[in-house]
This record gives C-alpha cells, structure tokens and sequence, in this order.
C-alpha cells in the first residue's frame, strides 16, 4: 500500500512541471500580465519550488528493499 506522501510528491512534481514549463514560455514570449512585482517571474520560482519538493517527496517515500 503506497503512503499519501507519494500521492503528494506526485501532484507536486506534476504542478510544478506545469507551472515552470508556463513561467517559463510566458517569460520567452514577454506577455507576462502588469502586475507590480512581474519581473521576479513568480511562475519560475514556485513552480520550480514545487517542482524539486515533489522530487523530494518521491525520494524519501521509498521503502528500502530489504
């Protein structure tokens, strides 16, 4: 029976890919909406923020194989 802490790595990574891969095309094509504090790229940061904790979830849920 698998943890919900893989389930929550899982919905992490897969968030924060599609998070980063929109931060970063809406970074290459300049259309970023006025906001006051657009040019730190907040899509970038979180989704890559997401995107390693997800991993990192993955990562410590394993089970050792004895």
């Amino acid at each position: 029976m698998k943890s919900i802490w893989f389930f929550v790595g899982i919905l992490l990574l897969v968030l924060g890919v599609l998070i980063l891969g929109a931060g970063i095309v809406g970074m290459m094509s300049g259309e970023l909406p006025p906001t006051v504090l657009a040019n730190l790229h907040p899509r970038v940061w979180w989704g890559g923020i997401m995107t390693i904790a997800g991993i990192l979830f993955l990562v410590f849920n394993r089970k050792p194989r004895a």
